[in-house]
């Protein structure tokens, strides 16, 4: 966070269009916090309500970009505005500093104030011998090769990354094609963000409650039905013709977005709870491939077609729920669970725990 605050204050000192995707390239060091959360929230929650809890964490870590479509675009930069006498120029080069100060502190505030796992920081554990030291070479190679890792990649891909795409052309699209200003269409636009307050976390809760009544099955099931859903609101997006009906559509559409997040990560701990660091990683990475590659979409094509490939793309991913089959645990269509969850047992044990079981199996 320390690091990004840096590139994000730089902005102002831009002046071409390959120093702007410089300076972006770095600011998405910021982005790698994400997985560092995730993998944190499950290591201090239980596998009964971590669905709920990653869900909150990566939602309102999300919340940002509709935070930040609203402030910046509606309230801080005409403010800036104003005090650099209706200068627009310098209204911009200057307004970015002020989410560097907020990263800035915030990043010192996490170091200072904040523990590494229920039983205290990591550095200390290892020091006192209760923490052995874990390969993190090994643990990537089996995240990697595990089947699963690579479905929620994809899929992964087809919620994050549509809410990226839709971040960077919502404001956009409501400008060009329902004719609104500047700042309307960022407030519409942060809308889509601000569905984060809660969105995610219904995703997470749904998750946790469906995992209660029909184990890992419920987790996959509810996972598939958001994704479903946002895929076919997708395509009634992209063929709304009134800005009303577009808002409340796209108000839909972000919820089930976001929804399929949080069911999305109420199923990474259980992938391989070792290496659950090294999946949250991958499957995070699949945000930003799936961004990319809609975004392209959005370059190349008219709106109506983005939209339309990117629905049936979000359809046909929620698919593959089919083929996610975890160790110990039903799939969608066959088996049961055989492993039984102790109320008080972390999503993703500490290690010293591990050996324990391993010991006294």
């Amino acid at each position: 966070l320390c690091c990004a605050s840096i590139p994000t204050a730089c902005t102002g000192f831009v002046n071409s269009a390959t120093g702007l995707a410089i300076l972006r390239l770095f600011i998405g060091i910021a982005g790698g916090t994400f997985v560092m959360c995730q993998y944190w929230t499950s290591r201090m929650f239980t596998k009964q309500v971590v669905g709920t809890a990653n869900a909150l964490v990566g939602g309102w870590g999300n919340l940002g970009g509709g935070v930040t479509q609203l402030v910046m675009g509606s309230l801080l930069f005409p403010l800036f505005k104003v005090f650099f006498n209706d200068d627009a120029e310098k209204a911009w080069r200057t307004v970015s500093v002020v989410p560097a100060v907020v990263t800035f502190a915030t990043g010192v505030a996490v170091y200072f104030i904040s523990d590494d796992a229920p039983k205290g920081n990591y550095s200390e554990m290892k020091k006192n011998g209760t923490m052995p030291e874990v390969s993190a070479a090994a643990s990537f190679r089996s995240g990697a090769f595990n089947f699963n890792t690579w479905v929620l990649f994809i899929q992964y891909a087809c919620c994050f990354g549509v809410e990226l795409t839709m971040n960077n052309a919502a404001a956009l699209y409501f400008k060009e094609v329902f004719d609104q200003s500047t700042e309307s269409a960022a407030a519409i636009a942060s809308i889509f963000g601000w569905m984060n307050l809660f969105a995610r976390g219904l995703g997470g809760f749904a998750s946790d409650t469906m995992n209660a009544r029909m184990g890992m099955r419920g987790r996959i099931l509810i996972h598939t039905v958001f994704l479903a859903l946002e895929g076919a609101l997708v395509l009634v997006f992209a063929n709304t013709k009134t800005l009303g009906a577009s808002i409340i559509v796209m108000v839909f559409f972000s919820l089930n977005v976001q929804a399929a997040e949080g069911t999305s990560y109420g199923i990474v701990p259980y992938i391989d709870p070792p290496s659950t660091g090294s999946i949250s990683g991958i499957v995070g990475a699949g945000g930003n491939t799936g961004a990319v590659g809609f975004g392209l979409g959005f370059r190349q094509l008219g709106y109506k077609d983005a939209f339309t490939i990117m629905g049936c793309t979000i359809l046909g991913s929620s698919l593959l729920s089919v083929l996610i089959n975890i160790k110990g645990h039903s799939a969608l269509l066959w088996g049961k669970d055989e492993i039984t969850e102790k109320e008080t047992a972390l999503a993703v044990p500490e290690p010293d725990e591990d050996a324990k079981d391993e010991v006294n199996a």
